[in-house]
């Protein structure tokens, strides 16, 4: 599903945002860094959450993410930035291997949040 200029942004700075919405339709969103972010090998998104609680409680309610990322550091269409759109559903996790990857590469950890893409578009 990921092509290979995904996995560049991943790789440069930039900033990842995670919108939910709550069960009486009010927006929400939450944000990470690209560096935190880890793709597995079925490519699920793995996503450090310290806070992330009003996300978490969104998320139980309606699974329902979408999440955009991209860097200014890499190629898109028509210069220098690019940038992705995900649609999918997500989970938290508190244990188990997901997360233990998780927090062995972002220590403040204390969940992980498991996106499940089924759309991925670069929009620049």
């Amino acid at each position: 599903m990921f092509v290979e200029k995904f996995y560049d942004c991943l790789k440069h700075d930039g900033i990842v945002a995670v919108a939910t919405a709550s069960k009486d339709a009010k927006a929400h969103v939450v944000n990470t860094w690209n560096k935190y972010v880890i793709v597995t090998d079925d490519e699920k998104l793995l996503i450090p959450c310290y806070g992330f609680r009003k996300t978490e409680r969104n998320i139980a309610e309606n699974p329902y993410v979408e999440i955009t990322l991209g860097s200014s550091d890499v190629m898109g269409y028509k210069g220098m930035g690019a940038g992705f759109l995900l649609i999918g559903t997500a989970e938290f996790q508190a244990s188990g291997p997901l997360f233990e990857e998780m927090h062995d590469k972002c220590d403040f950890a204390n969940r992980v949040m498991v996106f499940t893409p089924e759309k991925c578009t670069q929009m620049i």
